[in-house]
């Protein structure tokens, strides 16, 4: 019997949704002849057409990713970079991960650690936010670097690794995305403290760099992002979509938090509410588990805000409730009537109704303390711990420099918590025992605390450019740099510069310390040059960061002159050094009162107690009033009484 070829695709196509015995009717062929039909065409494909079919794409694929790789297309996003000196330090594009449509994109701390971990070596990784990053005064003002200057106070002989890998602007995904490659450089312990960033930082539920709610959907493009095949396909749907926009450009202006919150209004208990707070528990309970897995000790810190003095961004109507900013006044009311609880219920409350979710809801602590049980972790109480410190018994300005970022004296209240659970918990250096008592840590923590005039004012500097956008003014009311910022002096300078991005943290510094030193403030001069040698342990002392600077060509070797290396030698406690080249300094001015007070200091420290109060007593008869000089003199005469000469 001939069948026609056009019937006979037709019966391979019906074969799809129609039974042998349905197709033999509708043509009104015999089953035998219709059987014969499919199998002849089934057995004329060959299988490995199929295997074919499936390799071509993947080879082409494979190739492309190899030519963009050989032709150094896109950017490397490894977790990890060479830092010089046999270390690692985080990828300063590593952000990229994260952010494709924001500007700007946000660093770490840039704190660094060996490539081969030592056999003395006690290693943590700090996880989070801008709130664990230590904004606005990252990076010296962070409860990570606490933690660290503690721990390296009392055990001297432990080398001691704090890497804060915390970003601006990140949600929990970016936390779980960093979890595999911190596991493999051997923590002895992760510090987690996220959590507020939950619905408009990078990936959240609500923000523009969302890919929807979808836990899955969202790991499996992170992981794909790590490709430059990835990166070629998402800059030609950027390029495609800009040529057919009608809209105006994105504008690029404004702090990162004013760019993050695509949907603005997230009404408590809504679809969009409970993704957020699905979305942090799953990834949680992820990184949780990748710890458990490997052994790894993790301690969580549950999250404080600024309850009393920060108005709800928006309030809106909500079923079942009063709005966020009547709330709000209640609470103000109960406070005012000494009525605590009461009022801090009725704060934290209207904190939950803000439909602008930049602080995380209550829910957020109840999913934290929840998981770290059930993974017997251990949790620190912060969001208590701020309260019990402020002095109405609610958290506000007194710990928070906005809505939810501590100042230094909350970061350092956040490290110490920290500590503390990591001492209950067993979870600090073993090979050593403690050098200091448990009792004077924090105040000798505190007291040894590097921090300097210029942290505090870029800190104040960026929390002042944050409150000047939205949501805390109007849109279209910001002010200019320019009238916002009135420097009163070089360090006021410095500060804006590097608050307009026009220098680095470590020009900042330099610059700071190379004006110090011309106009002969050792200790500031020294005192920022520290900070830039803790940092960057690569310059490893004062020599090599000298040399640094020289290379840099920001100063003179010149400028070294017998006065200056006298009061470096001082300050390193050197003072054999110190008497030698500040007593050459004064053949040249012998009126020099910091040269005296500096060698009086020198012989005080030599236990040389007349020519001490010699060159103390010069230096008043010249300037009674000179900075600390009749301090000096009344030590010397403590010990005069005490010695005979």
């Amino acid at each position: 019997m001939k069948i026609s070829k056009d019937k006979r695709q037709q019966i391979l196509v019906d074969k799809d949704h129609l039974s042998i015995h349905e197709i033999s009717k509708k043509y009104n062929l015999p089953k035998y002849e219709i059987k014969k039909i499919i199998d002849t065409s089934e057995k004329s494909i060959p299988k490995w057409f199929f295997v074919v079919l499936i390799l071509v794409p993947v080879l082409f694929f494979v190739l492309l990713e190899l030519s963009l790789r050989i032709f150094n297309y896109g950017y490397d996003i490894p977790q990890w970079v060479d830092a010089g000196s046999g270390k690692y330090i985080v990828n300063p594009e590593l952000g990229k991960r994260y952010f494709s449509n924001a500007h700007n994109i946000p660093a770490t701390n840039e704190d660094v650690f060996d490539k081969q971990k030592e056999k003395n070596a006690f290693r943590i990784f700090v996880l989070g936010e801008s709130s664990a990053a230590g904004y606005p005064y990252m990076p010296m003002g962070s409860f990570s670097r606490y933690i660290r200057n503690r721990l390296q106070l009392v055990y001297p002989n432990t080398i001691v690794e704090v890497i804060n890998l915390s970003m601006t602007g990140v949600s929990s995904y970016t936390l779980l995305d960093l979890v595999p490659g911190v596991l493999e450089q051997k923590p002895d312990l992760i510090l987690i403290y996220t959590g507020h960033n939950e619905f408009y930082g990078a990936l959240g539920v609500g923000s523009m760099e969302s890919f929807g709610t979808s836990r899955n959907i969202v790991n499996l493009i992170l992981y794909l992002n790590k490709y430059k095949v990835t990166q070629l396909v998402r800059s030609s749907v950027t390029w495609i979509s800009s040529l057919f926009a009608s809209e105006k450009k994105e504008d690029i202006s404004g702090t990162l938090m004013s760019r993050m919150a695509k949907d603005q209004y997230i009404p408590l208990n809504s679809e969009k509410f409970n993704a957020g707070l699905e979305q942090f528990a799953g990834n949680l309970r992820d990184i949780l588990t990748l710890a458990k897995d490997n052994d790894v000790p993790v301690i969580v810190g549950d999250l404080a805000s600024n309850l009393k003095d920060q108005k709800p961004f928006i309030s809106i109507s909500t079923p079942g409730y009063k709005t966020a900013n009547q709330v709000y006044e209640e609470a103000i009311l109960e406070l005012k009537n000494n009525n605590v609880p009461k009022a801090k219920s009725l704060f934290r409350l209207a904190k939950d109704l803000d439909a602008l979710r930049f602080r995380a809801p209550e829910k957020i602590n109840t999913i934290i303390n929840s998981l770290c049980k059930e993974f017997n972790e251990e949790t620190v109480p912060i969001d208590s711990l701020f309260d019990f410190i402020s002095p109405s018994g609610i958290a506000g300005n007194n710990l928070m420099v906005d809505h939810l970022h501590p100042n230094l004296k909350g970061y350092q209240l956040i490290g110490k918590a920290f500590y503390e659970v990591m001492e209950k918990s067993g979870n600090l250096p073993k090979a050593e025992e403690p050098k200091i008592p448990f009792v004077i840590q924090d105040s000798l923590t505190v007291a040894n605390f590097m921090f300097t005039d210029l942290d505090s004012t870029i800190g104040n500097g960026i929390i002042t450019l944050l409150k000047n956008d939205w949501p805390f003014t109007e849109k279209g009311n910001s002010q200019s740099t320019k009238n916002l910022f009135k420097p009163k002096n070089f360090i006021d300078s410095i500060a804006v510069e590097y608050i307009e991005k026009k220098i680095s943290w470590a020009d900042a510094h330099t610059n700071a310390a190379i004006t110090y030193l011309k106009r002969d403030d050792m200790n500031n001069h020294l005192k920022h040059m520290d900070i830039l040698i803790y940092q960057y342990p690569v310059l490893k002392d004062y020599n090599t960061a000298l040399k640094y600077l020289y290379e840099k060509n920001k100063i003179d070797p010149r400028d070294f002159t017998e006065k200056r290396i006298g009061a470096i030698a001082l300050y390193n406690k050197k003072y054999d050094d110190a008497i030698y080249y500040l007593s050459k300094s004064l053949q040249t001015d012998s009126g020099d009162t910091q040269v005296l007070y500096n060698l009086a200091a020198a012989y005080f420290q030599k236990n040389d107690f007349k020519a001490a109060l010699n060159k103390i007593n010069k230096c008043l008869n010249i300037d009674p009033n000179y900075p600390g000089a009749n301090n000096l003199k009344r030590q010397l005469n403590q010990q005069a009484t005490n010695n005979s000469y």
